[in-house]
């Protein structure tokens, strides 16, 4: 059975020229100076040297190929052929991988599990559609390794309440580890409007 599909891909199927804008914006952030890899570099403080890292929603890849560049083994999954398009050609290095987070399955695509860490930045799980929250949780906890970490990151007013991620982590067999409120390590409190979730094996 298809998952329902995701809100990204609702609306590039409405918009097909969104994912270009997005691509260009990015685009002319790193032109600016914006930094854009603290979400890496927060993964990276995480991880012993050539760990194995998989970037959940990697969009066009700045994360990927950060990490990559600092010695890891990167896999890169998102669902808009577009965005993977834009990071093969603008961050070469890591392995990229059009699938839905829904349908998560890297072994069945040739690429092992068991990975050290899974990022999962950009509000990515705020777009995912409300009934495939829990599987999406599930299958990236069957890609960790038995120590394995996923990192995930979102803000509030998004249509998915803290509290009920943290009730689907649950359900899928996880488990939180560490709250935050911010890429660069702030502790989590019941008035942050963003939540960096460490996650885990139960």
């Amino acid at each position: 059975m298809t998952p329902e599909p995701g809100k990204w891909s609702r609306m590039i199927a409405v918009d097909p020229e969104h994912s270009h804008r997005y691509v260009q914006r990015f685009r002319m952030m790193a032109r600016a100076g914006h930094d854009l890899v603290g979400e890496a570099r927060t993964v990276h403080a995480m991880l012993s040297p050539n760990s194995r890292v998989l970037d959940a929603g990697c969009g066009p890849g700045r994360h990927a190929e950060h990490l990559h560049s600092l010695g890891h083994r990167v896999v890169g999954v998102d669902v808009d052929p577009v965005l993977i398009a834009a990071a093969k050609d603008e961050h070469p290095g890591p392995e990229y991988v059009v699938q839905d987070l829904a349908e998560l399955d890297l072994p069945a695509k040739g690429i092992e599990a068991g990975f050290d860490a899974i990022l999962c930045a950009g509000n990515v799980v705020g777009f995912l559609a409300e009934s495939t929250r829990v599987d999406v949780l599930r299958r990236m906890g069957a890609h960790l390794a038995p120590e394995g970490r996923a990192v995930i990151g979102f803000g509030a007013g998004r249509g998915y309440e803290f509290g009920e991620f943290f009730d689907d982590v649950t359900a899928a067999g996880l488990a939180v580890q560490l709250k935050l409120s911010t890429w660069d390590l702030r502790p989590f409190s019941p008035d942050s409007t963003f939540l960096v979730a460490v996650v885990g094996r139960a």
